[in-house]
């Protein structure tokens, strides 16, 4: 197995998870505020489980129900990460960091 090199973002959200503060970034053309849950891997990409505090989405915009902003994203894919001071770290209810989404956690939240 080679040698798993975290992508440039990756820095900026384990620090706002261990922190637990909000980040902003975009993925795939959107304006996202994240509140980084869990950063591991998936068949060898670095991915992050986060709750999207606000922003919108490539299905539209984002649902008013806390329970259904959770967002598994690759972090190779997020653009111009930084955290927003300030802000409130948000969470939901049913959080898990045991997902389908990620195969190897590395850093995470506990329930």
């Amino acid at each position: 197995m080679r040698d798993r090199i975290p992508p440039p973002a990756w820095r900026v959200l384990a620090h706002a998870l261990t922190q637990r503060q909000t980040v902003s970034a975009r993925y795939h053309g959107h304006h996202r505020l994240l509140c980084p849950h869990a950063l591991g891997w998936k068949h060898g990409r670095a991915k992050l489980l986060a709750y999207q505090a606000a922003g919108t989405t490539s299905s539209g915009a984002l649902s008013a129900t806390p329970h259904h902003r959770w967002r598994s994203l690759f972090v190779d894919e997020i653009e111009d990460a930084s955290i927003v001071p300030g802000l409130p770290w948000q969470s939901a209810g049913n959080y898990t960091p045991m997902s389908n989404c990620i195969d190897d956690l590395e850093l995470y939240i506990r329930p």
